[in-house]
């Protein structure tokens, strides 16, 4: 995969958490987030989308942990193939721990990219 189609995946991947971050910030907490509905389906549609576009990035960055590439799929796949059966305690957990490092760490690999 080209440098440019890795940079247009990871400036998504920005794009879909920031706008779960969005989403929390107006719920003003991620529980109360995943007790709404749409609140519940944004957020895990969200999920969804990162974790299938990252999957499409080559484990060529050094911040990309190969766990959070794995576990970003996994939860795509749960979500995708089981959505009644997601436990929303576990992406409430996803959600305040993984994403602001996963966030964090895309952001840094944008910068070497431009």
């Amino acid at each position: 995969m080209s440098k440019k189609n890795d940079l247009e995946n990871l400036i998504f991947i920005v794009e879909k958490i920031d706008d779960l971050n969005s989403y929390v910030k107006r719920y003003e907490k991620v529980s109360l987030l995943l007790e709404d509905k749409f609140g519940a389906d944004a957020s895990l549609m969200c999920l969804l989308q990162i974790g299938e576009t990252l999957n499409k990035i080559q484990n060529k960055y050094d911040l990309l942990l190969k766990e959070d590439i794995k576990g970003s799929y996994d939860v795509r796949n749960f979500i995708a193939h089981d959505y009644m059966g997601v436990d929303l305690g576990f992406i409430e957990a996803i959600i305040k721990e993984r994403i602001p490092i996963l966030h964090n760490n895309i952001k840094t690999i944008i910068g070497s990219l431009k």
